[in-house]
């Protein structure tokens, strides 16, 4: 099971940001939360429908996004 079955996109859910199936917990806010030190533990009691696996899903989505990711430059 990857990140795919447990992270959804659909624009009718906070408009289409990326969030935790099955509920309009955005994967920002847990990567934000992560980043601000918060554990998983303090996640999971803030988020009573939040399963471990999903906060490996947001970081997984995360790191997917950025290895697709496209830099260009630009000459001045």
């Amino acid at each position: 099971m990857g990140y795919r079955d447990r992270i959804e996109i659909n624009p009718k859910v906070l408009g289409g940001k990326p969030v935790i199936r099955g509920t309009r917990i955005p994967v920002e806010l847990l990567l934000r939360k992560l980043a601000e030190g918060a554990t998983t533990e303090v996640l999971l009691d803030a988020y009573p429908n939040l399963k471990a696996e999903d906060i490996k899903a947001a970081l997984a989505y995360a790191a997917e996004s950025i290895a697709r990711e496209e830099i260009r430059t630009v000459d001045r």
